[in-house]
């Protein structure tokens, strides 16, 4: 067993304005392609009921003799400057980084430090992505291959409205928000199985289920020096050790998962001989004999 405490499951970390670390998940490229969708065709109905009512109050407002080429022109682009720069700063500045594909995926901006985002930064990424990334203005088609590239690259998954605002895309739902569960790491389930664990305690196993689950909240030395602990707990009460080379978190995930899938054998184990209890007596109660007399009004369970 060696000294790896590290659950090498989470994808990013975020520093926050305190100087607390935070444990998020990185929205890359295909999640953010598919809340883009979403989003590109949102903003063609927001664009064509916005030009059509720009349209009617010009037609209602100004004299059509006065409504000449060049003021069409002019409202035109009005109308395509607030459709892909307006429209969505102003959403994901009151959606708090959330637009209406982000919300469907389960995605968010926000600042580099885990902050809100506020409308400079949605302003930003808005001008950013239609000057250069969708539609374009500059260079359409080679900026929309930098785009995706960038992304690919770039251990954040950032675009370019995202390093130019200071914003990150993340999952909203976290690896920290779910419940935490111990899964069997590859290459131990065989040692689990035959692993001596009746002297391992209810007190150690909550012991290391929260270290597990809050591992990357505790900062070295003092994440190894709690595993070890922990480690040397379970090595004296649990026969044979692990395989040479078992990193620790490894060797207690194993522990803990081996437990409950033995607690599981046993509750199935019980359930079905209670299943055979219940339906002796309830078979027995229809014929109204015997003892099954002194049962009635007991009601079988699922009946």
């Amino acid at each position: 067993m060696t000294d790896s405490f590290a659950d090498p499951g989470i994808t990013g970390r975020l520093v926050s304005g305190e100087a607390v670390e935070l444990d998020v998940r990185v929205a890359r490229l295909g999640s953010r392609v598919l809340a883009f969708v979403i989003d590109f065709l949102l903003m063609i109905l927001f664009g064509g009921f916005f030009y059509w009512f720009v349209m009617m109050l010009a037609l209602a407002l100004i004299p059509p003799a006065a409504l000449d080429g060049a003021l069409t022109s002019a409202l035109t682009t009005f109308v395509i400057v607030m459709t892909v720069v307006g429209f969505p700063a102003t959403l994901e500045t009151l959606t708090r980084g959330r637009s209406v594909g982000k919300a469907a995926v389960g995605l968010r901006v926000v600042r580099d430090d885990g902050g809100p985002i506020r409308f400079r930064h949605a302003l930003v990424r808005a001008v950013t992505a239609a000057a250069i990334e969708f539609p374009g203005l500059l260079m359409p088609g080679i900026s929309w291959l930098a785009v995706m590239g960038v992304m690919l690259v770039h251990p954040s998954g950032k675009r370019f409205g995202d390093l130019a605002a200071g914003t990150i895309v993340i999952h909203e739902r976290t690896a920290e928000n779910r419940m935490w569960a111990a899964v069997m790491p590859v290459g131990l389930d065989r040692w689990a199985e035959v692993a001596d664990m009746t002297r391992l305690d209810d007190r150690l196993a909550l012991s290391i289920r929260h270290f597990l689950a809050r591992n990357h909240d505790i900062a070295e030395p003092a994440r190894t020096r709690l595993g070890l602990a922990l480690a040397g707990e379970a090595a004296k009460v649990v026969t044979p050790p692990p395989p040479p080379g078992t990193p620790g978190w490894a060797y207690l995930a194993a522990l803990l998962a081996e437990r409950h899938r033995r607690s599981a054998d046993r509750l199935a184990a019980n359930r079905a001989i209670t299943a055979q209890v219940w339906d002796t007596l309830y078979e027995a109660g229809k014929g109204g004999s015997g003892p099954a007399r002194v049962s009635q009004g007991w009601v079988r369970p699922g009946a």
